[in-house]
């Protein structure tokens, strides 16, 4: 979850007068201190390579519209709204990244989820039970949208029925928002943070690799959680965690204790630290996301998680091995006291500092001096749901005579030498995915082009989500809010369309899948087009459109995950990453995160490997 992005031309006008104070990015950029060029050393491979990724934020969109989920609050949150080929194809880049590397372990650094919703989870869960078959192992840490309403709201989904802010969560997730989904309509369709920890002790419990002795926690209740691996090599070697319900949900952990595959003339063993660093804290409401304040954006790990870790750390430090922390949030996105104690645990390691994070959407390497004497070398990592979409192939070496701890960071994808630009990765994207895609790749260009202009045009502006979002109920004042969602869907729908023609009816299947009932044809080209021919005019035909629209994306997106066919695999991650690449180019340079070309490479994007001694 990115800042808001105070530099925008409606902001300037609404807040950057008012909260200069509180909002990041007013002020220029100014790049984090980085590794300096390698001295070189007699380094020993420590480990085989393990992928990291981040940041799929995996989305719900078919859910009732939310004034958050508008259009136009991504006039100030970078990550709101993206192009409607991501909620359609996203998490087929994240499968493309895993399944290109089978043999390697993987570790999620966060944001698997963005609205949080069970839907979202359900959706990549099946990316993550693909991945993990044969021998392959994996983990997720969690990330502030895993767990959080779009990252920063925690509302409490299991407290009074007056928290209006949990309704209004719990109906965004409803997905296939049609009167007779009836299936997706429990008040449970939003996953908390402490809903997201019990999921995943489940997946890993029950899964292809469940371990002896992990069993699911319970339902409801505080529940503490602490399990070791009886397997001395197995990768996920320890979880501890706290379970909270109600209104402290938000400061629930999953701490994870991962060990590293050796590499053949290895000394030493590597032992990643999973930190949980989204103890969130307190309830949030729009003005204060609006002034910057929000639980999500800044990353917390609270003392008894210190605690929990801490022995697994000293176990490393008496068995001789090396320690790298991990952790969602960038290490400037940490609050102070979560630093000074993070600070404090790591004096305790007797080797150089490492920390992997996520969270940015950007990537970078830096070096971070402050609070101690040792430098602490930070990798992190790209996005996969916004450009540059990447991710990094990681591996370990040390030079035991100069005390000097190699980080190789491959940066993937790549061609056949190293990415140095940003034409470079997409162009080893597109070898691997439109290339194969069976569909001239000007032409798939064109068609996101065309459909990332489209949806663009549709926002609506921050101004009018900000009056209504703040004003009491009234049907007809959400009336604007319908017709954006709408437009959105109709967005969905096109690509949707488009597909069919450019894979063909036998290799989509979408002729032979059921229609709901309110589709007179039993087919889905003849009902997307006359759901987005039909004109509403008044706010009830305007709703049941949109819920009509809704309820047919939805339908289809769940048929794409059963299409396992090569070409349609290429074809998806093909038009996500390019709708991507498409919607940055189209945003302009103030307005970008900080992920404009020459402000990545003076954080050293590009790089592939660096180092960290003791001083």
């Amino acid at each position: 979850m990115h800042p808001p992005r105070c530099c925008d031309r409606i902001l300037r006008a609404a807040a950057c007068l008012a909260a200069s104070a509180w909002l990041a990015g007013c002020a220029g950029f100014t790049p984090q201190p980085g590794p300096e060029v390698e001295p070189g050393g007699n380094y020993v491979p420590l480990t085989m390579p393990f992928v990291a990724v981040g940041d799929t934020q995996e989305h719900e969109s078919t859910g009732f519209p939310l004034h958050d989920n508008d259009s136009a609050i991504d006039a100030y949150v970078e990550v709101a709204q993206r192009p409607p080929q991501q909620p359609l194809f996203g998490r087929r880049i994240l499968e493309w990244a895993l399944q290109n590397h089978p043999d390697d372990p993987f570790i999620h650094l966060g944001d698997v989820m963005d609205l949080s919703c069970k839907s979202e989870a359900e959706r990549m869960a099946r990316v993550f039970r693909e991945a993990e078959r044969g021998d392959r192992r994996g983990a997720i840490l969690p990330g502030n949208h895993d767990g959080l309403m779009f990252g920063i709201y925690s509302y409490s989904i299991l407290g009074s029925v007056l928290d209006l802010g949990a309704r209004k969560w719990n109906l965004g997730c409803r997905r296939g928002a049609a009167p007779e989904s009836a299936g997706n309509k429990t008040e449970r369709e939003a996953l908390s943070k402490r809903g997201f920890i019990a999921s995943y002790l489940t997946f890993q419990a029950f899964g292809q690799h469940a371990a002896a002795g992990l069993a699911p926690p319970p339902p409801e209740g505080r529940h503490r959680f602490s399990w070791r691996n009886t397997d001395p090599q197995a990768f996920l070697s320890g979880i501890e965690a706290n379970l909270l319900d109600g209104v402290l949900y938000a400061d629930s952990f999953l701490a994870q204790r991962l060990k590293l595959p050796r590499a053949p003339q290895a000394t030493r063993d590597v032992i990643i630290i999973g930190l949980d660093t989204n103890q969130a804290g307190a309830l949030v409401g729009t003005w204060d996301t609006i002034m910057g304040r929000s639980p999500g954006s800044m990353g917390h790990v609270h003392p008894e998680q210190i605690t929990a870790v801490s022995a697994w750390v000293e176990e490393s430090v008496d068995r001789g091995d090396i320690v790298i922390f991990a952790g969602h949030h960038n290490w400037r996105a940490l609050g102070l006291p979560t630093r000074v104690l993070l600070r404090g645990l790591m004096r305790k390691v007797k080797h150089p500092l490492v920390y992997i994070s996520a969270h940015t959407h950007s990537g970078f390497w830096a070096v971070h001096r402050a609070l101690d004497r040792r430098p602490l070398l930070e990798l992190n990592v790209s996005s996969l749901s916004d450009w540059p979409i990447a991710y990094r192939r990681i591996s370990f070496a040390y030079d035991e005579s100069a005390r000097r701890l190699q980080v190789k960071g491959e940066l993937m994808p790549h061609g056949a030498a190293p990415s140095a630009s940003y034409a470079d990765l997409l162009a080893a994207w597109k070898a691997q995915t439109c290339k194969h895609a069976g569909v001239s790749p000007e032409a798939l260009r064109q068609e996101d082009l065309d459909l990332v202009k489209r949806q663009r045009e549709s926002r609506g502006s921050l101004i009018q989500w900000l009056l209504e979002s703040l004003s009491s109920a009234c049907e007809t004042c959400e009336q604007p809010l319908y017709e954006h969602a709408q437009a959105y869907q109709d967005a969905m729908l096109t690509a949707l369309l488009e597909l069919d023609v450019d894979l063909g009816r036998e290799a989509d299947q979408l002729h032979h899948l059921p229609m709901p009932a309110f589709c007179p044809v039993q087919d889905f080209v003849a009902c997307a087009r006359m759901l987005m021919d039909e004109k509403a005019t008044d706010f009830r035909s305007h709703s049941d459109l949109f819920r009509r629209k809704a309820a047919l994306v939805e339908r289809v997106n769940k048929h794409l995950d059963d299409l396992t066919d090569p070409q349609a695999k290429a074809y998806m991650t093909c038009r996500a990453v390019q709708a991507a690449r498409i919607d940055f180019s189209l945003t302009d340079d103030r307005r970008a995160e900080n992920r404009g070309e020459e402000k990545r490479r003076a954080e050293q994007f590009f790089r592939i490997e660096a180092s960290v001694g003791m001083d």
